[in-house]
């Protein structure tokens, strides 16, 4: 079984209620388990800030799906609890991420692994950190905790 660590973000509706439905969807549906969970934050929204501050979270589950179908599931239950794509960036009932699977590095077109955003949020590396602070980048092999408190690569 893959360990992944999935992303989530909301900052329209009932946020929290967003989360945690998703959460709900994500293991019903993959047969996956839940390892751990982060603690919820408020975060300002990046890229296009004239939007409400979203509620963050990531979730650590174990799956026996592969990259690409965990991803199209994601999409699913996105689908599923309402997402509607406004245009790109914008605001989001919910938004489901892979974050992280294994310690692979995956470069398709539609899915990449690291996620791209990792370095340039502070907010996914104080999740990933605090769910497991010996947790290292898969291409530089550079521990999160570092990049966030001692600067990038």
């Amino acid at each position: 079984m893959a360990v992944v660590y999935i992303g989530l973000g909301s900052n329209m509706g009932n946020r929290n209620e967003n989360l945690k439905k998703a959460v709900d969807c994500i293991l019903e549906r993959s047969d996956s388990s839940l390892v751990a969970a982060s603690s919820i934050k408020e975060t300002k929204a990046v890229d296009f800030e004239d939007q409400p501050d979203f509620l963050n979270q990531v979730i650590k589950v174990r799956t026996e799906l592969h990259p690409l179908e965990l991803l199209s599931l994601l999409k699913v239950i996105e689908s599923d609890l309402g997402r509607i794509y406004r245009f790109p960036k914008g605001p989001r009932e919910i938004d489901l991420d892979i974050l992280l699977y294994d310690d692979m590095i995956i470069e398709e077109e539609i899915l990449k692994v690291p996620h791209p955003e990792i370095l340039n949020r502070s907010f996914i590396l104080e999740h990933l950190i605090e769910l497991n602070s010996e947790l290292a980048d898969p291409v530089s092999k550079k521990k999160y905790s570092e990049v966030l408190y001692y600067g990038g690569f």
